[in-house]
């Protein structure tokens, strides 16, 4: 690997760490590339972002490809992941502790698999009060840890298919195929809500961002040997 190749650009597929930031895998590859060469600057980015309780397919370019980031970041997602049903949490997931209890009792199969129609194609999602979208130029979870009142707007989302692969209550697996900015922690809110059994993510995968495969994820790149090579 040269530092002239990275410079014309390059895309990598890492599977992100579970607790990582997506800044955290961009630092890490840039102090790579900088420490490896000795440049002062290197342009790396992410072409959508994951939270940092998922994992999975992260595209980060580097170099002149930074320039496709835009165009990257409105391919769909396909998700794999596990709900919890019967609580709740200040995040949706599992950020925060379990905040609120409802019942399960009137679960059924049959109900779960029909709730899933009312969040197929296109609806409007209200972010998580824990996330990076900014309001008045702050970060919504930045307001939120200070106790500031927060005004969610609503976001168009398109859910392209929706299904449950196993139930085992009170969990619940899933596939999802959204499109970008689509919250799944605000999915799970929002179905168990509509179960009124209320609900939050325990678990999220990210398998697919446009054309990148979680299949095709090689994490070389977060050990600096790997820029060391030819």
């Amino acid at each position: 690997m040269t530092l002239e190749k990275l410079r014309e650009g390059k895309i990598f597929v890492i599977d992100k760490p579970l607790d990582w930031t997506s800044f955290d895998v961009v630092n890490k590859i840039r102090w790579n590339i900088r420490k490896t060469f000795k440049v002062r600057k290197f342009k790396v980015g992410h072409a959508g972002t994951l939270d940092p309780k998922a994992t999975g397919v992260l595209v980060i370019c580097v170099g002149k490809f930074t320039k496709k980031i835009n165009e990257l970041q409105y391919d769909d997602k396909i998700y794999t992941g596990t709900f919890k049903l019967g609580a709740t949490t200040e995040s949706f997931d599992t950020e925060k502790p379990e905040n609120e209890f409802f019942p399960t009792n009137h679960l059924t199969e049959d109900l779960i698999h029909q709730t899933i129609k009312q969040f197929m194609g296109e609806i409007n999602q209200f972010p998580p009060i824990h996330s990076a979208i900014k309001q008045d130029g702050k970060r919504l979870y930045e307001m939120a840890r200070a106790g500031e009142e927060i005004q969610l707007t609503a976001r168009r989302v398109t859910i392209h298919e929706f299904e449950i692969t196993r139930i085992e209550l009170p969990f619940v697996d899933f596939r999802v195929k959204c499109s970008k900015g689509t919250y799944i922690r605000s999915l799970a809110n929002d179905f168990g809500k509509a179960l009124g059994s209320g609900g939050y993510l325990t678990s999220l995968r990210r398998t697919h961002s446009g054309e990148f495969s979680i299949e095709m994820a090689d994490n070389s790149p977060l050990d600096q040997s790997y820029f060391l090579g030819d």
